[in-house]
């Protein structure tokens, strides 16, 4: 609320506190400019629309705040339309909030960009209220909110409901503060700096934004990796991203969002979402992370692990009936037994051993499970298999050294391809020899590494 109120079409200041209000040579004054102002809400007319403006600290400030009048208990007041033009008047901007705006501007016209302060938007019949608002390249509009005092969580006027009206306005926002408690919420992209006074955010010295930057690490979910799989399984195989914790100066903060080479990114683990700032390289490869639709093909049913016997003892009663009847002797059938027992083979004779064994000949190489693989000697894993376990991740690497869109898809597509043939010869080799697909798996990844760690792999 204001006491003093600017009439547009009159041209005139009206004092509020006084009877005539101010103007003795208008009779009944009041009456004629309040009932006005009924007359044309009650038509529905806009506030912005009804000649009325605040006259006192926001028409100081060169903010354009239309407001409103009402009676209250017998007395008169005027009702600003927006309630941060209502805020200017409760609680002054401290002069560490200017020398916030001021640092803004001076960085974003070093870089050749332009930007003003207290910027109102105009939206259909509503405002937006922006504390700096930077025009960077392409048309990009950051607006910058600094927040160094208590910020709601919920309603019409909290961060996470202006920050969305800015956004989808065509306004970036880049909200910063210098309270702790801020890098915990995910309302919006929050920056934080130290607590510092007026003069040393003034200064042009460095001034570092301490929280709400991130570097993404991308990597792959195997046994060489240092981080748990987000999926919650053990190895799944797949590519991972994980955020972390990055310094980076106030200017140059300024300076690369109105670039756009640093950009506001949304990132969810499980069911929270995060809400920080990475450079346009690391988004571009977030996306192309989550945009991917190629997967290794899944294990089948017969290659997953096999059910084993519990270590618990049993849950269920026998019937005694059924005890008794299983502890009855059963006499063997002499004319049925002898198609059921097989025949046995007849040990090999002495003779016959010896010439093996001088024909180098072993036990194991004559049995019918024997594959045809040619086996490393010093791994037993056949060697075709381990050379594209090698190729694949040769293809892993030259896809980390890419930065291009366009050649990450290709080269991406080739990593997928190759580590499909190495699934594909996993399965083959585990169902002929009978061993379990996951342990097989789990032994070729580590003799490749061992292999890869004795320096005999050309990279």
């Amino acid at each position: 609320m204001a006491n003093v109120v600017w009439h547009t079409k009159l041209r005139i200041y009206l004092d509020l506190l006084k009877d005539d209000l101010d103007h003795p040579e208008y009779e009944d004054l009041w009456d004629m400019v309040y009932g006005m102002d009924k007359m044309l809400a009650a038509r529905n007319v806009p506030v912005a629309e009804r000649e009325l403006q605040c006259g006192g600290v926001c028409r100081e400030a060169g903010v354009v705040a239309w407001m409103h009048l009402r009676m209250r208990n017998g007395r008169r007041e005027a009702v600003h339309e927006r309630r941060e033009d209502e805020e200017r008047h409760i609680r002054p901007m401290s002069d560490e909030h200017k020398a916030y705006q001021e640092r803004i501007l001076r960085a974003a016209e070093e870089a050749g960009f332009s930007g003003d302060s207290e910027v109102r938007t105009r939206v259909g019949r509503s405002w937006i209220q922006t504390d700096t608002l930077v025009e960077g390249d392409d048309g990009r509009r950051i607006g910058w909110e600094v927040q160094l005092s208590t910020a709601g969580g919920e309603g019409p006027r909290s961060v996470r409901a202006r920050a969305a009206k800015a956004e989808k306005n065509g306004i970036t926002p880049a909200w910063h503060t210098d309270r702790a408690a801020y890098a915990y919420r995910n309302d919006t992209q929050w920056t934080r700096s130290d607590k510092l006074p007026a003069y040393i955010i003034a200064r042009t010295g460095d001034l570092r934004i301490v929280s709400g930057f991130r570097a993404m690490d991308f990597w792959i979910c195997d046994v060489h990796a240092d981080y748990p799989c987000p999926d919650g399984v053990r190895r799944c195989g797949k590519a991972h991203a994980t955020p972390k914790p990055r310094d980076v100066l106030f200017d140059d903060l300024v300076r690369r969002t109105a670039e756009g080479t640093i950009v506001p990114v949304q990132f969810r683990t499980g069911t929270k979402v995060h809400r920080f700032w990475v450079t346009n390289v690391d988004r571009d490869r977030l996306e192309d992370l989550h945009g991917d639709e190629t997967r290794l093909p899944p294990l089948q049913e017969e290659d997953r692990p096999r059910a084993t016997a519990s270590p618990n003892r049993p849950t269920c009663r026998v019937d005694a009936a059924a005890v008794t009847a299983a502890a009855a002797p059963v006499l063997p059938d002499p004319a049925r037994s002898a198609s059921v027992i097989p025949l046995q083979p007849a040990a090999p004779a002495v003779e016959t051993t010896a010439a093996r064994a001088e024909q180098g000949i072993s036990e194991n190489a004559l049995s019918p499970s024997a594959a045809p693989h040619v086996n490393e000697p010093r791994t037993g894993l056949p060697a075709s298999m381990v050379a594209l376990q090698r190729a694949a991740d040769r293809e892993r690497r030259k896809l980390e050294q890419l930065d291009d869109h366009a050649e990450r898809t290709d080269q991406r597509r080739m990593w997928f391809e190759a580590a499909a043939s190495v699934q594909g010869e996993v399965t083959r080799y585990a169902r002929a020899k009978r061993l379990n697909r996951a342990e097989v798996a789990l032994e070729l990844r580590r003799v490749v590494g061992d292999y890869r760690d004795s320096g005999n792999e050309k990279y």
